[in-house]
């Protein structure tokens, strides 16, 4: 039986990298290994349009490709959540078409424009729940210094069912998680390495970039989060560091990078990332992983 939405939230939030062929343009049926791999490992909740997937490097008619067919491919067998972004006029026409695509519900991309209002986000958020015909919105919050007050009125927004936290700040997780109401759930996504800190103070769940190539060790770390065995989940955590550490490199700039290479040397070409994402990994880089995917016997 496919999870619930409620369900998934707490789960593994798996964010699908967006395949390019040698003409850069996407390739959405070189995911079909991908997906059907995570999903058999329990992926809990594939996520298209997020950050690992380019979002910011693709066009809005591309986006809206990615969620039709991705959405196609997951067929029913787990909730798909949406990344939505940008403009506003784009997030609407990403939004309604994420919907009538059959998502499940919306992951909705914290604004980058220089000058942003909390209050405007909320009308920003009320668009996009109108245009999508009131799906369940997830908040993908980056940058916490809007403060707690300003986040209690996002999650207060209808339809509003969750947040992935994605800042290094669990203190204010925390605040923000005691100031909401109760039924939000409140989700790490910061990835694996984050992931223990996030519980500790009440998150379920995280984000992974690492389940497009190693699905199997994302879910035994999710198993043993929420079995409360820290030292497990901790020890797991450590075999995925060096791939983790890759990723951070470069002002994070090699983070969807790492993804792709650790595909091509297992075997599934997704093409290389956009600018201004760095392609391809260093000498230096591609050694450190092609002795992290042979000592886990990936390769």
């Amino acid at each position: 039986m496919p999870l619930t939405l409620s369900q998934a939230l707490t789960g593994i939030s798996g964010i699908l990298v967006t395949p390019f062929d040698q003409n850069d343009t996407i390739a959405p049926s070189r995911l079909a290994p991908i997906v059907d791999r995570a999903l058999g490992a329990g992926l809990h909740m594939p996520v298209v349009n997020g950050n690992t997937g380019e979002f910011y490097a693709l066009t809005t008619d591309e986006a809206c490709t990615m969620v039709r067919e991705v959405t196609a491919l997951v067929d029913g067998r787990a909730p798909v959540l949406a990344g939505v972004g940008r403009g506003i006029r784009d997030a609407q026409q990403l939004a309604k078409a994420s919907a009538e695509a059959g998502a499940s519900a919306l992951m909705i991309h914290q604004p980058p424009d220089p000058f942003v209002a909390p209050r405007g986000v909320v009308d920003y958020l009320n668009a996009i729940n109108d245009a999508s015909g009131g799906l369940p919105m997830m908040l993908y919050l980056r940058n916490d210094t809007i403060g707690t007050a300003a986040i209690a009125d996002l999650c207060a927004v209808p339809n509003v069912r969750g947040v992935k936290w994605a800042t290094p700040n669990p203190m204010k997780l925390a605040a923000a998680k005691a100031a909401c109401d109760p039924d939000i759930v409140w989700v790490g996504g910061l990835a694996e390495v984050w992931a223990p800190s996030f519980y500790a103070v009440g998150a379920r769940g995280f984000t992974s970039g690492l389940i497009n190539v190693w699905p199997e060790h994302s879910v035994a770390i999710h198993k043993a989060l929420e079995a409360g065995d820290f030292t497990g989940a901790n020890r797991l955590i450590a075999d995925m560091a060096p791939f983790e550490a890759i990723r951070a490199e470069e002002h994070n700039g090699t983070n969807v990078t790492g993804v792709k290479a650790a595909l091509q040397a297992i075997g599934v070409d997704c093409g290389p990332t956009r600018a201004p994402s760095a392609w391809p990994l260093t000498a230096r880089q591609s050694g450190d992983m092609q002795e992290f995917l042979k000592s886990n016997g990936l390769i």
